[in-house]
């Protein structure tokens, strides 16, 4: 079981004060069967809208999440190995830029999605224990290897309460 970090005084500790969840593993499980469904059922208009002027559209935003979680995974493998390289941040605007999401079609989007989990899942099931606290700096910042596999969590969930919020408000 990988149990949910302390606070890192960083900018991560705003996607962590988002989940609830104690175990990781269970966690993704979880977020990846409402996700699917959440966006299973959209239709094609609402994948295009966006909520303002140079926003995302939701195609963009699942690529977002799928970027964001290769490059948290990337970060958690190099700190679990004992890398202490320090990592560079990204640019998310740059890579939504190039992402050509909005051409691509729904299904693709989602089988990439689960594909990409079912891969964090892996990642993360199969580390031992030991390097679970690892800690590596990124984007300027220190953070360990279980820290970056709830920040995947937080901040899908980032993105949800956006999408509730102001793409689909009830």
């Amino acid at each position: 079981m990988i149990t949910k970090p302390l606070p890192t005084q960083t900018w991560l500790d705003k996607y962590l004060d988002l989940i609830d969840e104690e175990d990781l593993i269970t966690g993704f499980r979880n977020q990846t069967t409402k996700s699917l469904a959440y966006f299973s059922s959209l239709s094609e208009e609402q994948f295009h809208l966006r909520y303002a002027e140079g926003k995302w559209n939701v195609k963009e935003i699942i690529t977002h999440l799928i970027d964001t979680e290769r490059i948290f995974c990337y970060r958690a493998l190099r700190f679990a190995r004992n890398d202490k390289t320090e990592l560079p941040g990204y640019d998310e605007n740059l890579f939504a830029d190039n992402s050509f999401a909005t051409n691509r079609s729904i299904g693709s989007l989602l089988e990439e999605y689960a594909i990409v989990r079912t891969a964090t899942v892996a990642l993360f099931s199969n580390l031992d224990s030991s390097v679970l606290e690892n800690k590596g700096k990124a984007n300027g910042n220190e953070m360990s290897v279980s820290t970056l596999g709830f920040a995947i969590l937080g901040h899908e969930r980032h993105h949800f309460n956006i999408l509730e919020e102001r793409y689909f408000p009830s």
